[in-house]
């Protein structure tokens, strides 16, 4: 490609399926940047407002050009643009928007044109090998890949991969792994991206798809589909929890993972730098899984919470530090393995929390409903926790606990009824006191106790509700038990009813919209 006479030549065929085969890309790639590099230099020749194409035969690699023409009327760049009559002239069935092609004789390149040529063509091959890697290898996500450390450049690992080359970042490597050049390295290929200086690969060896694919490899059963991997957690370098589940009833999953004397499993834990991994059985019950999850500790009861997906455990006292352990590990791989939000109470301390909260509300019941601490205690032993509870529980209901009849059940109701009725009066006293606008205090989606402890912090009318931010709601009135999205609902529903903005069309109105948010006693 040094001289004009090369590019003029049969020749020109053989150069692009030469120049394809060394980096890995069709004769057809080459061939077009080819064109490329002839349009530049022809364009040169005659001028760069022309518009000129140039064609290379593939059989015999003679080069045409012509320059381009679109048919206007008006003509306004007479460089590329041709009237109606004089494209008719030559193509009677010419018509406005077509192209015509002039041809053009054939150029002698000369040695800055042919370098410049040369230039076009080696971006061209360049662009069409990086498009050829990125094709190559964003179908690979997800793979183990086989490298050769090229180098290690400020902790991050260059890996050679044949016909590319990948990156290992270092937070990306096992802790205290050390990798020199032209040693051989297993990683997780999870991300291929269009970068200027070409596509970028990134290698991880700490990634928990990592662990999965070992564990593919080493186990057929998990290649061949009978056994599937449901999840995984990493604390790269110290220990990790991986979830199995057999489709097939005869086989065990987590014991197939295992393999004769631990052979499957250890095979993973020497690629993985010693890392302790604890094979668990899936199950579609969150709870069963949970405490699966936390083994080898052992748990006494769970406390599922789904719509916030927390989870508390109860364990014996002696449990507690396997339950959690060292530095939090345990429970934090279950955490991640499970995707609930996991509490770990022990024995005494759940026993002294309960007998806390009976306390409490024998003392409540017996302030509010003015009764003996007895009656009190079997109000709360038959799971009674708000007044409220007391005032709107059926009398039959109420005279059937034991100790109780239908006189004491009827006292007890109003008692609760008339300390609801003159709580409500003190509430209302302390809005009017406070300012509150009526259009707070007909505002139906908050409580009564919720309205005036917003009063309290400066909120006395819908306005100043509608201008609120959602996480502002719920700090303000933390025993109403908002969640985030409730808070925000409720905002937006504010806003809308001011006519600030208007209600949303294409969402359904939810069922429980427009309920009153619940509250605590002293909210």
């Amino acid at each position: 490609m040094d001289t004009s006479s090369t590019l003029g030549r049969a020749e020109l065929v053989r150069v692009a399926e030469t120049v394809a085969q060394e980096k890995g890309i069709s004769a057809e790639e080459v061939l077009d940047a080819m064109e490329q590099a002839v349009q530049t230099a022809a364009r040169r020749k005659y001028g760069l407002e022309h518009e000129i194409k140039a064609e290379i035969d593939r059989r015999t690699g003679d080069i045409k050009l012509w320059r381009v023409l679109e048919v206007a009327d008006p003509v306004e760049d007479h460089t590329r643009q041709i009237s109606l009559e004089d494209a008719q002239a030559r193509h009677p069935a010419a018509q406005i928007g077509d192209q015509i092609y002039d041809p053009l004789p054939p150029i002698d390149l000369g040695r800055i044109a042919a370098q410049s040529a040369k230039q076009v063509i080696v971006q061209r091959v360049r662009e069409a090998e990086r498009e050829r890697q990125y094709n190559e290898y964003k179908d690979r996500i997800g793979e183990i890949v086989v490298g050769e450390v090229k180098r290690v450049e400020h902790g991050n690992v260059l890996v050679d991969l044949g016909r590319a080359e990948a990156i290992v970042r270092r937070d990306e490597l096992i802790p205290r792994e050390l990798f020199r050049p032209k040693d051989r390295i297993r990683a997780y290929l999870y991300d291929v991206r269009h970068e200027t200086r070409g596509p970028q690969i990134f290698l991880s060896r700490t990634h928990p798809g990592f662990m999965a694919k070992l564990f593919e490899q080493e186990v057929p059963e998990i290649y061949d589909g009978i056994i599937e991997i449901k999840a995984c957690a990493r604390d790269p370098g110290s220990r990790a929890k991986i979830a199995v589940v057999s489709k097939d009833s005869s086989i065990d999953p987590v014991g197939a993972c295992v393999g004769m004397r631990g052979s499957r499993v250890q095979a993973v834990v020497q690629e993985l730098g010693g890392e302790k991994v604890d094979i668990i059985p899936w199950s579609p019950d969150p709870a069963t899984f949970v405490v699966n999850a936390l083994a080898p500790a052992e748990v006494s009861k769970v406390v599922l919470d789904p719509e916030a997906k927390r989870i508390e455990v109860i364990v014996p006292d002696q449990q507690q530090h396997i339950a959690i352990g060292r530095r939090g590990q345990n429970v934090r791989l279950a955490s991640q393995l499970t995707g609930w939000d996991i509490d770990i109470v022990s024995d005494s301390q759940d026993r002294e929390r309960r007998q806390r909260e009976f306390r409490e509300l024998t003392e409540m019941f017996m302030e509010s409903l003015n009764v003996e601490e007895v009656i009190a205690q079997l109000l709360v032993t038959e799971g009674f926790t708000s007044v409220q509870d007391v005032a709107y529980t059926e009398t039959e209901e109420l005279a059937e606990i034991e100790g109780f009849d239908e006189e004491i059940a009827e006292a007890l109701k109003e008692r609760a009824q008339a300390f609801l009725e003159e709580q409500e009066q003190n509430l209302r006293a302390e809005a009017q006191a406070l300012g509150i606008a009526q259009d707070l205090l007909d505002y139906d989606r908050l409580e009564l106790p919720v309205i005036v402890e917003l009063g309290r912090k400066g909120i006395k009318s819908l306005e100043d509700l509608a201008d609120l931010a959602g996480d502002e709601l719920v700090e303000l009135v933390p025993a109403a038990g908002l969640t985030a999205e409730e808070a925000g609902d409720i905002i937006m529903d504010a806003r809308v009813r001011l006519g600030w903005i208007e209600a949303p069309s294409a969402a359904p109105q939810d069922a429980e919209a427009g309920e009153p948010v619940a509250s605590g006693e002293g909210a």
